[in-house]
Parts: C-alpha cells; structure tokens; sequence
C-alpha cells in the first residue's frame, strides 16, 4: 500500500512539475513594441545584438536571442511563432517591394482582409526586425531561420530615423541595419504582432 502510494505521489508531483519545466526551457525575452525615432548612437545600443562592424548609417550584426520557431498554418494563411519573444510572424510577407508609405497602407490592407484571422499585424519595430537576423546564413543566402520565406530579403521597420524623413530597415542578405528615405521603394514588408 505505502508503495503504491508512494508511487502515486512521484507521478503526481512529475506531472505538475512539467509546466515548469518546459516554461523553464522557452526564456522569454521582451523586445520593444512601440515605435520610435531612433538616432545612430541609439541604434547601435540596441539590446540583444551583437555588431561585427559599426557604421555612419548603422551597423553590421546579428541577434543574440535563441529562437523557438514554430511554423503554423492559420485560416490557410502561414505564420510563424516565436514562442521565446511571444511574436506572430507573416511567414512571408509582401509579394513587392515598396517605399515606406505604401508599405504602411499594404498593412492596413492586411489588416482589413484580417489575415490569419487577425487584424493587428503591424510593421515590426527595429528592435523586432533584428532580433531575426541570424549569426550566419542559414536560409539560402540570407541571414534568417528557414521558417521564413526568402524574397523579402530588405524590410522596413515602423521606426524612423530621427531628425530625417527616413525609416529603418533590417537586411537579411547582408546582415546590416540602416536607414532609408520614406521614398526609397527597395524594401519589402514582413508583418508582426504581439501575441502575449
């Protein structure tokens, strides 16, 4: 009797500790979700990144938060979830690249169609932007997780360059982050949402 138990108390005292365990395995980090201007300086002291080379216009680098990606499919409509910073990724993004303020109304479009039944996607921060830039290529030629699509390799951010009419954009062919004027129509978007 006493070993079964005993038995059953361990099994018991296993199973509540597994939500423990595996909250203990996912660190959640938080990255700033808000927009902002941002100067260089300011840039260049982000947190969780590493610079291989600082620049007038930014830097080189990459992230040093350890993701926990998960692919899922939505209403049809893929995402990616990063379970260590709580954020939905569009798994692709837009088909086009654009200037900054068509890049804003493609946004409210994605929103309006309520895209994986969603509708509070939103460029991502810079802070958001780099936390996906890996320490090395991974996905074909660029330097982010295979779980993404690879066409948008340049993408705007929804933070300016303070004092400028210019936006920040993170580049996953080169790893670099630097700034772009709101005209400049090279860049693709690459929806984001907080989902804690």
């Amino acid at each position: 009797m006493r070993k079964q138990l005993l038995r059953t108390l361990i099994i018991s005292f296993v199973f509540l500790l597994m939500p423990v365990i595996y909250a203990a395995e996912v660190p959640q980090i938080t990255i700033r979700s808000s927009y902002t201007d941002i100067s260089v300086p300011q840039i260049q002291s982000i947190p969780n990144i590493v610079i291989d080379k600082k620049e007038d216009w930014g830097f080189w680098g990459h992230s040093t938060i350890i993701h926990h990606y998960g692919l899922k499919s939505i209403n049809a409509d893929k995402v990616v979830i990063d379970h260590t910073t709580g954020l939905m990724w569009h798994q692709s993004g837009s088909e086009k690249y654009m200037n900054w303020k068509l890049a804003n109304s493609w946004m409210e479009q994605l929103n309006e169609k309520g895209y994986a039944g969603f509708n509070d996607w939103r460029l991502p921060t810079v802070e958001e932007a780099v936390s996906l830039l890996e320490p090395d290529k991974k996905n074909g030629n660029l330097y982010i997780d295979h779980a993404f699509e690879v066409k948008q390799q340049w993408i705007w951010s929804g933070d300016k360059m303070s004092g400028l009419e210019a936006a920040w954009v993170v580049a996953f062919y080169d790893s670099n982050v630097c700034w772009y004027a709101f005209t400049s129509r090279y860049h693709y978007v690459r929806p984001v949402r907080s989902i804690k």
